[in-house]
């Protein structure tokens, strides 16, 4: 049997229970959805590191954090097998497309033969295609003034086809299209900078979340407020206490982000012509997010925390029916995205480097086997550590 195709989608800063298939009350996500009702969902998967730098090398290695060293968004070069060079070696074709891997240097591939990338840290791919085509003065992704990290919120000042999760849709349907290699599998990583602020849906989706009932973050009886509450702080910082009209636009704007992805990777998984066949039902498709987002839960903002909003992650696999995954199946055991590299692995008859720490969920997805762990250790430098089963911690 031919080797199976891999399409990861990777979101960035996505809260494990915004999902519709989690019980969110408002926010909409069929499609994300529909990837885990095809195969398996796992609703109690980490970050183990839950920041942009350590998480995505986590990918990568198939390594905990302690074991590859990166415990913050540190700039550490690094060398050994990833997971693409390994697939590269094994004969697939590898393309990362979207927002950058996060590592150091910026344009280093780390196995990818092949990258359409964002990255603020250089000059990217995404730059040239908005240079191109914007109105001149418009300012690029960050024109609006919302920037990288702020909690305000309000919507896309271009054209929606100029918005970058657009692009990286469209970029990968290009690769799909027109750049794969049809004698050869694909490992392709779609990488989506929402809902990873800044707060920038188009207007449609902004204004659908104005209009709901709308949650409220979960405060417990022993945090605390920012001192006169935030007033006069950078829409940055990590504590806030947001109410009114700023909670209001900020839980819009991150809603509303998410449900404009999940439009948009209908593109890249419709029945008509979407992924599947384009490659013969022969592809994998996997869904997770690198870390959380606070959002206002204990008055804290941003990620790196142990709490369920900052380190739970959406994280979903479906494979063709030779791999006889228990469909529709929701597994409530902790993995993480470590466990994803020697997941991938076994599917592809390639060896697993010695020094990978995931463990292959395939025979957990099956319903005939488990993990070898107790519990996932869970840090972020200088900051804390944390164990937990899932349940506890």
């Amino acid at each position: 049997m031919d080797r199976p195709n891999f399409l990861v989608i990777m979101t960035d800063q996505q809260r494990g229970d915004c999902l519709s298939a989690d019980g969110h009350s408002v926010l909409m996500t069929p499609n994300m959805d529909a990837i885990g009702g095809a195969g398996v969902r796992f609703s109690r998967a980490y970050s183990t590191c839950p920041v942009c730098v350590p998480a995505r090398r986590s990918f990568l290695s198939g390594q905990f954090p302690s074991v590859h060293g990166v415990l913050n968004n540190s700039n550490v070069q690094w060398e050994g097998p990833s997971l693409s060079s390994v697939l590269r070696d094994a004969g697939y074709q590898t393309e990362w497309i979207g927002r950058g891997m996060h590592q150091t240097p910026p344009l280093k591939r780390y196995g990818f033969e092949h990258m359409v990338f964002q990255d603020h840290r250089t000059e990217d791919d995404y730059d040239r295609f908005l240079a191109g085509r914007e109105p001149e003065g418009s300012g690029g992704y960050y024109g609006t003034g919302v920037m990288h990290n702020d909690w305000t919120a309000r919507y896309w000042h271009l054209d929606e086809a100029y918005h970058a999760t657009n692009w990286t849709v469209s970029e990968s349907l290009n690769f799909l299209k027109y750049r794969r290699d049809p004698s050869c599998p694909f490992f392709l990583v779609t990488s989506i900078l929402a809902p990873h602020p800044p707060l920038v849906p188009p207007l449609f989706y902004l204004d659908r979340y104005l209009r709901q009932d709308l949650p409220r973050p979960l405060i417990g009886n022993w945090a605390e407020p920012p001192e006169n509450d935030g007033v006069g702080d950078d829409v940055s910082a990590e504590r806030v206490h947001l109410t009114g009209e700023a909670l209001r636009s900020t839980y819009a704007g991150y809603y509303g982000l998410i449900n404009h992805i999940d439009d948009q990777i209908r593109r890249l998984l419709n029945p008509v012509n979407g992924v599947q066949q384009m490659t013969g039902r022969n592809t994998v498709v996997i869904f997770f997010s690198d870390h959380g987002e606070m959002l206002g839960d204990h008055y804290r903002w941003r990620k790196s925390l142990p709490y369920e909003g900052s380190a739970r992650i959406p994280f979903m696999i479906n494979a063709p029916e030779r791999f006889e995954l228990q469909r529709g199946a929701v597994s409530d055991v902790p993995v993480c995205i470590e466990d994803l590299m020697p997941t991938i692995l076994e599917m592809t008859d390639v060896a697993i480097p010695e020094r990978v720490n995931g463990q292959s969920l395939l025979p957990l997805m099956r319903g005939a086997g488990r993990l070898h762990r107790p519990y996932l250790h869970i840090e972020t430098s200088p900051t804390y550590h944390c164990l937990t089963d899932g349940k506890e911690k």
